[in-house]
């Protein structure tokens, strides 16, 4: 489908303007020490980006800021997965890539040799996602918008040549997806203002990772209660007896009255999540996350099929490839709730082409967060999602983790447990130029003082 013309407005070299060159860091934060981000699977993350910065010849200055989440080690493989990358993106006029930008994934996620050891999953297409969020933030940034708003106001004929339809048009047509966001205009501005009023309603993390001792479990369910938080999602499958207690404890801090999902990280096969889960749906959760393997679909749908007559539903998606698993997810009645990442998949355009399927297929929404800058980045998806494509905030939530946005010049901003809408041009995940000095790895003085004194193996 034909893209409408995007014509320059306020940025009269707009039309003219080049990206000179592409940059990329290695930016690890050394969470592990203190056992946040700890799950079943990954025991001791030091939460890390591989952090892109596009520069280019805009005479004020523009530049295109982007990362895409690791744990550490492994961070290497993708900042070369990045470079790898780099000729597709620097000397385009970034004009010719917006006007028709699905033409453009197309061509970063299909190079004819670097192709091969994807396609668009693993390294590589975390390497996509972190060139392709660094565009998003360049275009919104020209527009003088903050991303949410950019997209939002974008005519759906515009939204629509963003996206790549191949492999999805047998659960997702062109036709239907623009009769969908067709709909969404209806109303656009009342929830716009709604969003700006209320925000957009998150869910906890903070209190839930799986190496907390029983005595920071409590008091960080107690902190958060204070202050206000009655949605709450906790790690399990360490092992069947810890996990019981673990919850008991959660149960006895916030009772029956408040929200609980309960996240494996991807720990069992498909006999051992529902024998599990089967023991704990006494603690009544919303849901079960990823309770194994991201790829297998039937597996998926044989645990949600099997918990169904519990009430406990199956949620997944940060670490789902690409838009072709979470087609099958759909198409298979596998999750209750479909999360998606915004590092995981394609950026944007892999992302609104899940969106546009969850809404077809009448699955809610609920963006994974936390991480280096997934919550900056995943609140516009939400955002996105409410306004002009489900219509509904519904069995909706956001995840929200308290930790590293320090790091950011335009962190997340929450009002009474809601996201607020950012109002800075951009993605918004730029970080102050000291985070970065400071954590570079290996020759940021954080990471020369831990191996000097080994604090931590490298």
């Amino acid at each position: 489908m034909a893209a409408l013309p995007l014509e320059p407005t306020d940025h009269p070299y707009y039309r003219n303007t080049k990206v000179t060159s592409l940059s990329v860091t290695d930016v690890r934060y050394p969470t592990s020490l203190f056992a946040d981000g700890s799950d079943a699977m990954h025991t001791d993350p030091d939460y890390s980006c591989a952090y892109v910065v596009l520069q280019t010849d805009h005479p004020d200055g523009h530049e295109g800021h982007g990362l895409t989440f690791t744990l550490g080690k492994g961070t290497n493989v993708v900042i070369a997965a990045v470079n790898a990358l780099e000729h597709l993106v620097v000397d385009r006029n970034v004009h010719g890539i917006f006007a028709n930008f699905a033409a453009f994934y197309r061509t970063i996620s299909s190079e004819s040799q670097i192709r091969w050891i994807g396609p668009e999953k693993g390294a590589l297409h975390l390497a996509t996602a972190a060139v392709l969020n660094a565009l998003w933030d360049l275009w919104a940034k020209l527009e003088g918008k903050p991303l949410w708003k950019l997209i939002v106001d974008l005519q759906p004929e515009q939204i629509i040549s963003a996206i790549d339809f191949r492999y999805i048009r047998d659960a997702l047509t062109e036709n239907e997806a623009l009769t969908i966001l067709r709909e969404g205009q209806t109303g656009k501005q009342d929830r716009v203002r709604e969003m700006e009023k209320n925000g957009y309603p998150a869910y906890s993390t903070s209190c839930g990772w799986l190496g907390y001792e029983s005595d920071l479990l409590r008091k960080k369910l107690r902190t958060f209660i204070r202050a206000g938080w009655t949605r709450f999602k906790v790690k399990v499958g360490g092992s069947l007896d810890d996990d019981i207690r673990r919850l008991t404890i959660v149960r006895e801090e916030i009772g029956y009255d408040k929200l609980l999902m309960v996240d494996a990280n991807q720990k069992w096969d498909v006999p051992e999540a529902i024998s599990w889960m089967q023991q704990l749906a006494r603690f009544k959760p919303l849901w079960i996350e990823e309770p194994t393997s991201p790829d297998d679909v039937l597996g998926h749908a044989a645990v949600a099929k099997a918990l169904a007559p519990l009430g406990i539903g199956v949620a997944t998606g940060e670490q789902c490839a690409n838009r072709v698993i979470f087609k099958q997810l759909l198409q298979a009645s596998a999750i209750s709730y479909c999360q998606i990442d915004t590092c995981r998949l394609g950026s944007i355009n892999e992302i609104l082409a899940v969106l546009l399927m969850a809404c077809k297929f009448g699955v809610p929404v609920c963006p994974h967060a936390g991480g280096v800058g997934l919550c900056e980045l995943a609140q516009h998806m939400a955002f996105i999602d409410y306004i002009v494509i489900s219509k509904s905030l519904d069995n909706r939530v956001l995840e929200y983790v308290e930790h590293l946005h320090e790091h950011f010049a335009a962190p997340v901003t929450m009002k009474e447990q809601n996201y607020v809408p950012p109002t800075a041009p951009g993605y918004l995940v730029g970080m102050l130029p000291s985070s970065i000095a400071k954590y570079q790895f290996p020759n940021g003085p954080v990471w020369k003082d831990l191996m000097q004194h080994k604090a931590k193996p490298v």
